[in-house]
């Protein structure tokens, strides 16, 4: 298949739902093979049939790391190759910080960040050997702008930004890693607030391009990263947020008040 990643593959975690399935259909659809790796494996064989011919499933469990390791020995072994690594599984739960067990704030860390861990150390040697390399980790807007509620979440994906840099600087110059931070997308995760008329309206309201975004608008940056016109991005965080982060809401609402009254 012609495309910016014909000849390529690529292993997408978390790759059945969401943002990480809007990832395998365009890099798909750019001409990649791509393996979808996903805890729910049903989900993972339903999308890589949709895919079409060449493309693979696995199930795996990002938190395991022999799971991760041989669906990844598994992809590179189809393949014949391993060029791009797309680590996006993850999920998050939200709770007063004092509320968290033990047990939840470690399987928090265990799939958002130690997951991403996994996946790059099972991929290196592969990228390496491909000589050209791409790893996009997803990260996330609370990793430097927090919320309340999200305190393991935002603790790993702000990890994630980090190992990210570091990555990048240790697999030099043969691969290149870079993280992409979504904020408010469409997905699973944020279906129950996005379906209230009101909380939707409240939150498209601090979005200065005035809407929650699309997984295939992630999707899009993931291969920006992951192409040739990236080549000489790594260690960078992507933010695609609809400029969500750039008010400030100590004073954006009075401020704004204040400029309209010059339209009137």
């Amino acid at each position: 298949m012609a495309g910016p990643f014909a000849g390529q593959a690529a292993v997408v975690t978390g790759g059945a739902h969401g943002i990480g399935r809007a990832v395998a259909h365009r890099l798909a659809a750019d001409g990649a093979r791509v393996a979808v790796v996903d805890v729910d494996a049903t989900a993972a064989d339903d999308l890589a049939g949709q895919l079409g011919e060449g493309h693979l499933a696995l199930g795996a469990d990002v938190a395991d790391p022999d799971a991760v390791a041989a669906a990844i020995e598994r992809a590179a072994s189809d393949f014949g190759a391993l060029t791009i690594l797309v680590n996006n599984a993850g999920f998050g739960s939200t709770k007063p910080l004092g509320r968290f067990t033990d047990a939840e704030f470690a399987r928090l860390l265990a799939v958002n960040l130690t997951g991403v861990w996994h996946g790059i150390r099972a991929a290196a040697p592969h990228l390496r050997s491909s000589g050209r390399g791409s790893v996009v980790n997803v990260a996330g807007t609370v990793a430097s702008r927090p919320t309340r509620g999200e305190g393991p979440y935002a603790a790993a994906k702000a990890g994630v930004v980090a190992l990210t840099r570091t990555a990048a600087l240790e697999l030099a110059p043969e691969v290149r890693v870079n993280s992409v931070s979504p904020g408010y997308v469409a997905t699973r995760m944020t279906q129950a607030v996005l379906d209230d008329e009101a909380l939707r309206r409240r939150i498209e309201g601090r979005i200065p391009l005035g809407r929650v975004g699309d997984a295939a608008e992630v999707a899009g940056a993931v291969a920006f990263l992951c192409s040739a016109d990236a080549a000489f991005v790594t260690g960078h965080d992507l933010i695609v947020d609809g400029g969500s982060g750039l008010p400030s809401h100590q004073s954006d609402e009075m401020l704004k008040a204040l400029l309209a009254r010059w339209d009137r």
